[in-house]
């Protein structure tokens, strides 16, 4: 996996990164989702992203701060079981302590 989306972008999903990806590897449902999740297949470690995000919540996979580890799981995850993706995302921050203002 080049890139891992990580905490800084629950409830704060700018589209920004979404809009700069070459390949369109970035996704997530606004209606169901609360953070964008990278397809660890199709990125083509490029780095878009990462200068797009305004976030600062993008991370290549070997830099992941250790806090945040889980979040590569997290994305991998979102590709083939969403319901485990969004159900570990409200494990880590549940809706009810989420972010004043987002």
């Amino acid at each position: 996996m080049a890139f891992v989306i990580a905490e800084p972008c629950i409830d704060s999903m700018d589209q920004s990164c979404v809009e700069v990806c070459p390949v369109d590897c970035i996704s997530g449902d606004p209606n169901l989702d609360r953070k964008f999740y990278i397809d660890p297949s199709n990125c083509i470690d490029c780095g878009s992203c990462l200068q797009a995000c305004p976030n600062e919540a993008i991370f290549p996979a070997h830099q992941l701060p250790a806090e945040w580890s889980g979040f590569a799981w997290v994305d991998s995850t979102w590709y083939v079981d969403p319901e485990a993706a969004r159900a570990a995302v409200d494990e880590y921050l549940p809706a009810d302590n989420a972010r004043l203002g987002s």
